[in-house]
């Protein structure tokens, strides 16, 4: 088998390239990697190797020095000499930016990059697979609070917290106008946060979000609202193992699912007594998202329901040199208050049924393992670019 993979210096697709090559079924795998200033194309690919000790065989892991935004890649990629036997092709890349002044950038990356691909794809004479690794969140703001089974995404109807996930939802689209249905295989992961295993994580990407809200710990969400959350390490391993598998549908999710999901309130609790110096956790409604916002303007009202809480404040004004960083702080954390509000869990059944990967281990477990890292996250960096 031989593999051509986007997105393999990302979070997700670093850990899939790494695991990929250690399977024996796959002869090649070539790696589309965006060279930057001063490192070549196999540098970059070293450290996701060197990240956790693994080994990496050159021989086996090809780079292909390329980009999704460029306008000629259909023709760099079709006459490059050594991509024409690719019969297995995992599209991981994406950027996954919240914040709607990149829009633009996700739909160049999301939806063109994506058209690039498939058209370079259809064109191969051996291609067996198209494994595209889209997202559980295409179903949209409208469901709440129930489990959501594959079938009923992609709706074109549904809205959107994010241009993000409207843009994998419409991806999925694009992907059945260019190939037959015997050649796709959806993944659609549900929330990648950290890693179960007891070292660094390969990104801090959402779990960034964690690290705001234990700074804060006056916490305007839901602390019962379901939260399906899977480390990347299982993520991984459940698109590895569907990609090898006899499988009966095209479509799968890949999550917690209801009995391994966590909440706001099992996350808080599991991480709490790492940090003693620092007031409870305390939840409230969402209405003191502007109160707090508020706060950082110093302009709260005498009255508001937030002076209730003297101690957060007091703690917030001590570790807020800038009162700015708070309103950051929530600009960028906001929509991530947004999505775990709408409490969905997605269906795992065709995953556990068609491979024997089993449930993943909750977010409040393995996170335990994770705590210590909170910390050395700069929040707000990542608030500036959820």
């Amino acid at each position: 088998m031989n593999v051509f993979i986007t997105g393999s210096t990302g979070f997700l697709g670093g850990e899939l390239l790494v695991d990929l090559s250690k399977r024996k079924e796959v002869d090649k795998i070539f790696c589309l990697v965006r060279a930057k200033a001063g490192e070549k194309a196999i540098d970059r690919l070293k450290k996701v190797f060197d990240l956790h000790g693994d080994f990496i065989d050159e021989k086996k892991i090809i780079p292909i020095e390329g980009d999704l935004t460029q306008n000629d890649l259909v023709e760099y990629l079709s006459t490059h000499k050594l991509l024409g036997d690719v019969n297995v092709i995992l599209h991981s890349a994406a950027d996954t930016n919240f914040s709607s002044i990149y829009d633009d950038i996700v739909e160049q990356i999301n939806i063109h990059g994506l058209e690039r691909i498939l058209k370079w794809g259809k064109q191969l004479k051996n291609l067996e697979t198209f494994t595209y690794v889209g997202t559980a969140t295409i179903c949209g703001m409208d469901i709440k609070n129930r489990v959501i089974k594959e079938d009923e995404s992609p709706n074109e109807s549904v809205k959107h917290l994010v241009k993000y996930t409207q843009t994998k939802m419409r991806g999925e689209i694009i992907l059945h106008t260019y190939l037959p249905e015997e050649k796709i295989l959806i993944v659609r992961p549900s929330i990648i946060m950290g890693d179960s295993r007891p070292w660094v994580p390969r990104s801090y990407v959402i779990m960034w979000a964690l690290a705001a809200i234990n700074l804060l710990r006056l916490v305007p969400i839901n602390p019962n609202a379901q939260l399906d959350i899977i480390p990347v390490d299982y993520a991984s391993k459940g698109i590895i193992a569907l990609l090898f598998s006899k499988r009966k549908y095209s479509v799968y999710h890949v999550s917690s699912g209801a009995e391994s999901a966590s909440s706001p309130l099992k996350a808080t609790q599991a991480i709490e007594h790492y940090f003693p110096h620092r007031p409870e956790f305390n939840f409230v409604g969402r209405e003191l998202i502007r109160e707090i916002k508020l706060w950082a303007r110093k302009k709260l009202n005498g009255n508001s329901v937030l002076k209730n809480y003297p101690e957060h404040l007091n703690y917030w004004d001590d570790i807020f040199d800038d009162a700015t960083d708070l309103r950051i702080l929530m600009g960028g954390l906001e929509p991530y208050l947004d999505f775990i509000e709408l409490g969905q869990t997605f269906d795992n059944s065709r995953l556990l049924e068609d491979t024997n990967i089993g449930l993943p281990e909750p977010a409040h477990e393995y996170m335990k393992r994770s705590a210590h890292y909170l910390d050395k996250i700069d929040i707000f960096a990542a608030a500036l670019a959820p």
